[in-house]
């Protein structure tokens, strides 16, 4: 039974602060890169970071395939603990994270973290040293891997190698992306000797979300994960303690009940990007209540980002670019006025992209 109570508002303020967007100034780092920070989208994981005062240079991040096979950008001297950390926890984690691909190896006797661990090493033999371009590693994956590991591709007419274990192993390989390249590019990590032998706390993936996103569930996590459930449980922490949330028990972290309980109220307008840590969670009912608008933030096509208002999310924006001149498309879901102190952002957002704000259009689709 929960010990403590904590409404819906108390939670929200947390995330945003343990999230740093609650920040005025600039930092030199921020807890986001312990989970990684997902790079998807024009503006990306740069843009996320500088919301939160971040600016780091450019060798001081790198880009990996992690969790749920997304780009995430995390901090260069952790590579190898990130490797370890981002890892299929077993054998089942490892099926689940994989989709479809586990078919053909189970019914080939193939265990798959058997095969991530052969196609992390085929993938390191075929880049040696050297730039990789995707499709040139999928190809040579593909001459050199049996057909297990291989699929149909309809809209190509052609044979792959399935796409969440070349993901998955890329980076156990000791494979980074090179940021800004489409199709991306794969490198060697500078000075690669594997992944690390143990995962430190800040850095594992169950301990992040219930720090970054808490409070949770273990089904919540394992959304977040793509991982299974039960094996989630299985690693859950022994330091949490229950909380109620709307009238449903979850679990946080121990060192950050008290925080949560009194977390402060912040101000300011953000301009999420439509894959920022604030909307990833899978508990979306509580972070936008209304149905509608859940609709609008989380689209399968098309996801605007989402106007983030002290910690609540208030509309979503859309950018559209001109040339040198940035425009926004603002929905706000109450019907309301434009939230105070938008325009600063959204000339921050223009700044950022070098371009100049040019004010609002009201098309929002």
């Amino acid at each position: 039974m929960a010990e403590r109570r904590i409404d819906r508002t108390s939670v929200l303020r947390h995330r945003a602060r343990q999230q740093d967007l609650t920040r005025s100034g600039e930092a030199g780092d921020s807890r986001v890169l312990d989970l990684g920070v997902q790079d998807t989208g024009p503006d990306g994981f740069r843009w996320a970071l500088e919301l939160r005062g971040v600016r780091p240079p450019p060798d001081d991040v790198f880009l990996a395939w992690t969790l749920r096979g997304a780009p995430h950008a995390y901090r260069r001297s952790e590579a190898a603990a990130v490797a370890a950390a981002t890892a299929p926890l077993d054998e089942a984690d490892a099926a689940k994270r994989v989709f479809d691909a586990s078919r053909p190896l189970r019914k080939a006797g193939i265990p798959v973290l058997d095969a991530l661990d052969r196609v992390a090493e085929t993938m390191s033999e075929v880049a040696g040293r050297r730039r990789v371009v995707k499709g040139e590693m999928s190809s040579a994956l593909t001459d050199r891997l049996p057909d297990p590991y291989l699929r149909w591709c309809e809209p190509c007419r052609a044979t792959h190698t399935y796409e969440q274990p070349f993901r998955l192993a890329a980076l156990q390989a000791g494979l980074e992306l090179e940021a800004d390249t489409s199709p991306p590019v794969l490198r060697r990590i500078p000075g690669w000797r594997g992944p690390a032998k143990r995962v430190p706390p800040h850095l594992d993936p169950i301990r992040g979300v219930l720090r970054l996103l808490g409070p949770a569930s273990p089904q919540l996590v394992a959304g977040y994960l793509d991982a299974p459930v039960r094996v989630v449980k299985q690693h859950w922490p022994d330091d949490v303690v229950p909380v109620e949330v709307d009238g449903e028990t979850l679990d946080v972290l121990a060192e950050d009940l008290d925080a949560m309980a009194d977390p402060g109220e912040p101000s300011g307008v953000r301009l999420l990007g439509p894959f920022d840590l604030f909307l990833q969670g899978r508990d979306r009912e509580l972070v936008v209540p209304d149905a509608d608008a859940r609709r609008d933030l989380w689209r399968t096509l098309g996801r605007p980002g989402g106007v983030l208002a002290g910690s609540e999310v208030v509309g979503s924006w859309r950018p559209r670019s001109k040339g040198r001149r940035l425009q926004l498309a603002v929905t706000v879901w109450d019907g309301g006025p434009l939230p105070a102190g938008l325009d600063e952002q959204a000339e921050r957002l223009a700044t950022f992209r070098g371009q100049a704000f040019a004010g609002y259009v009201t098309d929002g689709g």
